[in-house]
């Protein structure tokens, strides 16, 4: 009986730390908080954002982020979404641009959205981070609600 237990907690403690392990294997680079670091970003079309902060959270498969964006007007506006990279269309609010994006992971340090809006396609996106952890890259190409062009490089130091 003794030896029975014994057998039990071992086997406990391995499937623990296995599903541990495989819980820090499958964790996005992504997530943590994100600084823009705006003397190394770059916009080549619509308007230049003064300020962003990102922060992206993980629970199992599904991210969280939350973008804190002050525009070229002073004013901020809050972006959340939940989404799991799947292809599959998950809610965005908080931006009148889009209302929902699909991602594909790339490799395991890059990420392909599509943005759209009303089902339509209105843009893409792409987040890299850096072998080192440090710096988060996006590309950005969107046609906005008001009929305007905007793309950009936007460049992340992590807090």
């Amino acid at each position: 009986m003794r030896r029975l237990f014994l057998c039990s907690v071992v086997a406990l403690i391995a499937a623990a730390g296995g599903a541990a392990i495989a819980l820090a294997a499958d964790a996005d680079p992504v997530v943590g908080t994100w600084q823009l670091n705006a003397a190394k970003s770059t916009f080549s079309s619509g308007p230049v954002i003064k300020d962003q902060t990102r922060t992206y959270s993980q629970s199992g498969d599904k991210i969280s982020l939350v973008m804190k964006t002050v525009g070229p007007d002073g004013k901020e506006v809050t972006t959340h979404t939940t989404y799991q990279v799947n292809g599959k269309d998950f809610p965005v609010t908080g931006t009148a641009d889009y209302d929902s994006l699909s991602g594909r992971r790339i490799d395991s340090h890059t990420t392909e959205f599509t943005l759209k809006k009303g089902g339509q396609a209105v843009g893409t996106t792409s987040r890299t981070v850096s072998k080192d952890g440090k710096t988060l890259t996006t590309k950005m190409s969107i046609t906005t609600a008001a009929g305007g062009k905007s793309d950009g490089v936007m460049v992340f130091d992590r807090k």
